[in-house]
């Protein structure tokens, strides 16, 4: 099995039970839907981890389908601030520890309010990054939501 990630090691903690499916990375496609592909899952039940700031100046993370549009007014909204962007992406790895493709919402360097897209909860399991490229963590939406202290919220266009 691939090395122990610090999400995988935070569930382990937790005793929250999961599975973990490794797929192969493809450099020029790191989109969740390609994801979702390898890993043979539907694309509505594999998120993906976005990192956001809100007019505040305060980060939030946004979990939403993989094949979904995140709507930005709908989630600044949810978050309680005025407007919301994606963050850049060079100041992806520096705030949360993970790369562009490799993004848990569980494990980052530190706790940030969290929203996840309220369809994870139509699902028995969902599937989000184990904080590398081509891993992937398999999990009960409500533990997910549980360990993040996520809000379960209606993210997408």
């Amino acid at each position: 099995m691939a090395k122990k990630t610090n999400a995988l090691r935070l569930l382990d903690a937790a005793g929250v039970p999961y599975t973990v499916k490794e797929y192969p990375v493809d450099e020029g496609d790191l989109s969740a839907v390609h994801a979702a592909e390898k890993l043979s899952m539907p694309a509505e039940r594999v998120f993906k981890t976005l990192v956001l700031r809100g007019s505040s100046g305060a980060y939030v993370v946004c979990c939403v389908p993989a094949g979904a549009e995140l709507d930005l007014k709908k989630t600044a909204r949810a978050a309680g601030e005025k407007s919301a962007a994606l963050i850049p992406l060079k100041d992806l790895e520096p705030l949360t520890g993970y790369v562009r493709g490799g993004c848990s919402p569980i494990g980052m360097k530190k706790k940030f309010p969290t929203l996840v897209d309220e369809t994870a909860e139509l699902f028995p399991t969902v599937g989000v990054s184990a904080g590398i490229r081509g891993l992937e963590i398999i999990l009960a939406p409500g533990d997910l939501i549980r360990l993040t202290g996520a809000r379960p919220a209606d993210l997408t266009e």
